[in-house]
């Protein structure tokens, strides 16, 4: 499929770009590639993966652990104090 240079300059104009000519040819030149890919991947079988997969497996169980060594993350923190993070306000 290919795209007008009318086409590109309506698309434009809803865009509301001011385009120049040699923009006007390559964009259409560009969205004309991009069409053309389009019907390339529309013509291919996708099978079983057009499927979502079934949900047999149920979800694993969320399992609380603590962390083996903090030490390195307080280090590494620039404020932190009574067992907490400290950072700046964000919120007025």
């Amino acid at each position: 499929m290919t795209v007008s240079a009318a086409d590109v300059r309506k698309i434009a104009r809803l865009a509301r770009l001011d385009l120049t000519d040699d923009e006007v040819e390559r964009f259409g030149r560009e969205l004309s590639a991009i069409l053309a890919y389009v019907e390339q991947l529309e013509a291919l079988e996708a099978g079983a993966a057009a499927e979502p997969a079934a949900p047999d497996q149920p979800p694993r169980p969320d399992r609380v652990e603590p962390w083996p060594d903090v030490t390195p993350l307080h280090a590494a923190a620039p404020d932190f104090e009574n067992g907490y993070f400290r950072v700046p306000r964000v919120l007025e």
